[in-house]
Order: C-alpha cells, then structure tokens, then sequence
C-alpha cells in the first residue's frame, strides 16, 4: 500500500496576490525578498509564483499584529490620567 501523497501546492502569479492585498505587484515581490511571502521563479520564461500556503501564513501574521497594535494602542488610553484620575484631581 503505498502512502497518500501530500496536496500540491497551489502557486499564484504576483499580480493575483497583489490583487488579494490591494497592493502592487513590485511590493509582493518586495515581500518575497524579505521572506515574509514564499516564492519561486518558475517556468520558462521564468516568472515570480508565490505559494498560497504562505500568502494564508502573512494574513494570519498581519492579523495578529494588528489585534497587538490594538491591545497595545487600548492600553495606551487607559493609562491616560484623564481616565482613571490622578491624586492631584481628587484633592488628595
């Protein structure tokens, strides 16, 4: 019996990619340099495919920063002495 294969990856051009994030293309090939997408030159001519997997991966990283920079900015204000009094205000 042999074993199930593993599911192919599924490549995008940058311009699909550049579509999904409303983005330019230059910058999801930027984003393949820095290795914050995962991409390979394929074909003949060869041609920047990003790997969907990793385009999933980047979304799932920029969600999370943004739901940090969001606590972060939440605890900023809260910190205010505005909001939660300060001894000078309450006569003490």
């Amino acid at each position: 019996m042999s074993e199930p294969s593993a599911p192919a990856v599924r490549f995008l051009a940058p311009a699909q990619v550049a579509e999904m994030l409303g983005i330019e293309v230059d910058e999801v090939v930027e984003l393949v340099y820095q290795g914050r997408l995962q991409g390979a030159r394929l074909g003949s001519p060869p041609r920047w495919r990003i790997e969907e997997p990793s385009l999933a991966e980047y979304l799932a990283a920029q969600t999370e920063e943004a739901r940090r920079m969001a606590l972060w900015r939440q605890a900023n204000e809260a910190s205010f002495p505005e909001l939660w009094g300060s001894a000078r205000t309450q006569g003490v």
